[in-house]
């Protein structure tokens, strides 16, 4: 894998052999990024990350100038190796918080601009992800939620879907905080 844009572009992130997640492919990633660049400017931007995986979209958001990454993360070995290559890359923006992404969304009280899952896609409460992320009270007013998943769910009826995105087999359904919540 390598980073796709930003101060690091085309550094490599090398995960173990027999590393136990998987990542968003180059070409997702690539497409994920191109649309964000025309919604977002990516410096200051408050973002959290659940179910880091291997730490590739937390490191592209931190490449790109987010101010602060928050990369939540259950498993201890992808937590250890998310924190080794934030700290190689010196990316001291980018924060390993070692948690079940549902207890986690349960206890943060901080406000982010904007929150990306990417969770296994036979995840048993995959379909619970966009109400729990946006009642949770931790998106800023407008801010999104971006879900990544296979196929076979689609979130089109969601009153808070905005729009889906597909690379290859990869699905980003986008969800918008409308709520007047501060």
């Amino acid at each position: 894998m390598r980073i796709i844009g930003g101060r690091l572009k085309g550094r490599i992130i090398e995960p173990p052999a027999l590393y136990k997640a998987r990542p968003t492919t180059d070409y997702a990633r690539e497409g994920l990024f191109n649309v964000l660049n025309n919604i977002y400017e990516f410096e200051g931007l408050k973002v959290l990350d659940l179910f880091g995986g291997t730490g590739a979209i937390s490191f592209e958001f931190a490449s790109r100038g987010a101010s602060r990454v928050y990369c939540v993360e259950m498993a201890r070995e992808n937590a250890s190796f998310i924190k080794r290559e934030a700290a190689r890359l010196g990316l001291g923006n980018v924060t390993m918080v070692r948690d079940n992404v549902f207890d986690f969304l349960d206890i943060c009280h901080e406000k982010f601009d904007i929150v990306f899952a990417d969770p296994p896609y036979a995840l048993d409460r995959l379909e619970e992800l966009p109400d729990k992320v946006l009642s949770a009270g931790i998106l800023h007013p407008e801010a999104l939620f971006i879900l990544e998943h296979g196929g076979e769910h689609d979130f089109g009826q969601h009153p808070s879907f905005d729009r889906e995105k597909i690379y290859g087999r990869v699905h980003f359904s986008f969800f918008c905080n409308r709520s007047k919540q501060q």
